[in-house]
């Protein structure tokens, strides 16, 4: 019997000879984020242990899914905690601080989906590299201007540029919603 891997289980699974499980597009959906969009004969032919220890170490779906939930609200919440507390003395530091944890933790989420290295691989990827460099300096620079040098204002600026990075990387996820979003703006503009 061949076996095959269920990415519900994380687990390989043996199916009898001669017949398929049908793939629906959850399944499909599940291999492309965990990164295991190989055929069945390839994954047979792994022999790496590195992949053989990860494989067996790694989160079942479910799980994910909850870790992908919980960092994404708790981001959510504390970007708009942030927001919440821009109008309070020291606002304005604060704000900073929450929105660009919100924003890290938000940005961590799509890791238990895909996985780190896959995420990293995504990042850098020649379609976001200017993105999330851009993206990665504005989240340092803003906790530097809060913190060290305590320019209320560059932390602000920081924080546009943050948010500006975020939406264009995030953006790159969606077919043609850069050129979307470049043809909006153009028609702004005129």
């Amino acid at each position: 019997m061949p076996a095959k891997f269920s990415p519900l289980t994380g687990k390989k699974t043996k199916t009898p000879a001669g017949q398929s499980q049908p793939s629906s597009a959850m399944d499909k959906l599940r291999k492309a984020l965990s990164g295991r969009e190989t055929s069945d004969d390839q994954d047979e032919e792994r022999g790496n242990i590195i992949t053989q220890v990860i494989d067996n170490n790694s989160l079942s779906w479910s799980t994910r899914v909850k870790g992908f939930a919980i960092c994404f609200i708790l981001g959510f919440v504390m970007s708009f905690l942030g927001s919440a507390l821009l109008f309070l003395p020291k606002g304005l530091v604060l704000f900073a601080v929450l929105y660009t944890f919100g924003n890290i933790l938000a940005l961590s989420s799509t890791c238990f989906l895909m996985g780190p290295v896959n995420q990293c691989k995504k990042m850098f990827a020649k379609t976001r590299i200017i993105a999330t460099i851009v993206m990665f300096l504005a989240l340092f620079m803003t906790l530097i201007a809060a913190f060290v040098i305590h320019k209320k204002a560059l932390a602000l600026l920081m924080v546009i540029i943050q948010f500006l990075a975020m939406t264009w990387y995030s953006l790159s996820y969606i077919p043609y919603a850069r050129d979307a979003a470049k043809k909006c703006f153009a028609s702004c503009v005129e």
